[in-house]
């Protein structure tokens, strides 16, 4: 039995179906930026936009050029020839193919709990969908800085700049390899699929209550109050004088 549409106005049922929304669009925006700064190009930041898929934008040909001279090159998608260029010692990620399966399963997988015919299998739903989202992109957070270690540790030795240590660019945050000097931080993408879980982790909050998108200020009030009354130093100075009383009873 399928819910009715009148349920959707669930937050429960309802931000699954956003949070599937997002994590759709984020395929279509890159999930990744890095802005990189070197002095061959004074008082000019370059930037390269990565997808969930292998996909480059802006100024990827530029970057690719700096990146010669130490020896470190774009991964190499293997399956499927892409928009930059690949360097016989690219190291090979034909994993980044499965991006956008990854992606859309994720977001199939909060229709899937959205339309859940019982409160209980909703409640379930959204259980495992939690958990199994956490386990899905701290598996690809960890997969990806393992493949930017390899990268940064299998430097060209023919490099026009030898001696270049080996480094690990992180996959969020800043660092440095020679005269360049780079940050990596989200995208688009990045900040849709984040927000994408924090809907689920908020459904898998309201799982318990029928509570509508239209509760949602009066929530948001009440919630308000009551970190207001926790710090309230007059709240807690009551608090202490009765634990006192009580000591004293």
């Amino acid at each position: 039995m399928v819910p009715s549409i009148d349920r959707f106005g669930e937050l429960r049922r309802g931000l699954p179906l956003i949070a599937a929304a997002l994590l759709l669009g984020a395929l279509l925006v890159p999930v990744w930026r890095i802005t990189l700064t070197a002095p061959q190009y004074p008082g000019e930041a370059l930037f390269i936009d990565l997808y969930a898929y292998p996909r480059l934008g802006g100024d990827y040909l530029e970057v690719h050029g700096l990146n010669k001279y130490v020896g470190f090159y774009y991964p190499d998608p293997v399956f499927i020839e892409p928009n930059f260029p690949v360097h016989e010692k690219s190291i090979a990620t034909p994993e980044w193919l499965l991006g956008p399966i990854v992606f859309v399963a994720l977001s199939a997988t909060g229709v899937f709990v959205a339309l859940a015919p019982t409160v209980r299998k909703l409640k379930l739903g959204l259980t495992a969908q939690l958990v199994g989202t956490i386990g899905v992109f701290i598996a690809l957070f960890a997969f990806i800085q393992f493949r930017l270690y390899q990268a940064g540790h299998s430097l060209d030795p023919d490099a026009p700049i030898a001696g270049v240590e080996g480094f690990t660019p992180p996959l969020l945050g800043s660092y440095q390899v020679a005269n360049i000097s780079g940050f990596a931080w989200f995208g688009p993408g990045g900040y849709m699929t984040f927000i994408a879980f924090v809907l689920l982790v908020a459904a898998f909050l309201a799982r318990d209550t029928d509570a509508r998108f239209t509760d949602v200020p009066a929530i948001v009030r009440s919630q308000t109050q009551r970190v207001q009354t926790k710090l309230d130093p007059r709240n807690r100075d009551e608090k202490q004088l009765t634990g006192d009383t009580n000591d004293h009873a």
